[in-house]
């Protein structure tokens, strides 16, 4: 029988990559490295999973650690593990991704080792990362993209009570294209996933009729109907 101490034990690291919309763009949070390796250079939030702890719950406390946020939605993604991945050595990294509303969290350096800065950064204009940090934003996005289509995770990118208009820019925006507006709405509550309230948000234009999403819908409503462009 084999035993364990006949392997070299590689470390376990979580990264995190948070989405947010933002200014009406799909934004991630990166934080800014202070030491070796890659220092100066941006990445992804995480860092190596504790002997006691799930990979998860090592996620959900370098996320407070680091950046402050903390109960937002979380969803393992992938495991990156390329021999030479980290410098310093053998690291297998669980990634992971989350959802958070920018209009309830702010994240803020609360003063972890090694940090030099903290900031969201537009999808489509990341600045050099460390480590294989791109990559696993290109896949953290592509999940999110394909879950867009049926599921409901992309309602935890919005308020409470929301605007059908809401609704299609957080589809346009993650999806990256334009949708008919008048197929949209008439599709978004066919799907019964939406229901509406009494309230209205008043502003320079005509009064605009303020949605919830339905928690009962099912997953399958997600399924029944394709936005079209």
């Amino acid at each position: 029988m084999d035993k364990l101490e006949d392997y070299k034990r590689p470390s376990v690291a979580v990264d995190i990559v948070v989405f947010t919309i933002m200014h009406g763009r799909l934004k991630v949070l990166l934080i800014k490295r202070g030491r070796e390796p890659f220092k100066d250079l941006w990445c992804l939030p995480g860092g190596f999973v504790r002997i006691d702890e799930s990979p998860e719950n090592a996620a959900l406390r370098e996320l407070k650690e680091e950046t402050g946020i903390k109960d937002l939605y979380l969803e393992q993604l992938y495991t990156f593990g390329k021999p030479e991945r980290d410098p310093r050595g053998r690291v297998i990294s669980i990634a992971y991704f989350a959802l958070v509303d920018s209009t309830k969290i702010k994240p803020a350096v609360t003063g972890e080792e090694g940090i030099k800065k903290i900031g969201w950064f537009d999808v489509d204009f990341l600045p050099d990362l460390a480590f294989d940090h791109k990559e696993i934003i290109t896949y953290a996005l592509k999940r999110l993209r394909y879950k867009l289509e049926y599921t409901a995770v992309g309602f935890e990118l919005l308020p409470d009570k929301f605007t059908l208009t809401d609704l299609q820019k957080l589809y346009e925006t993650i999806l990256g294209e334009k949708l008919d507006k008048r197929n949209f709405r008439k599709k978004a509550m066919a799907m019964g996933i939406v229901e509406k309230t009494r309230e209205q948000r008043k502003g320079s234009h005509r009064p605009a009729l303020l949605y919830t999403f339905r928690k009962k819908a099912s997953s399958s409503a997600f399924k029944q109907v394709k936005f079209e462009k």
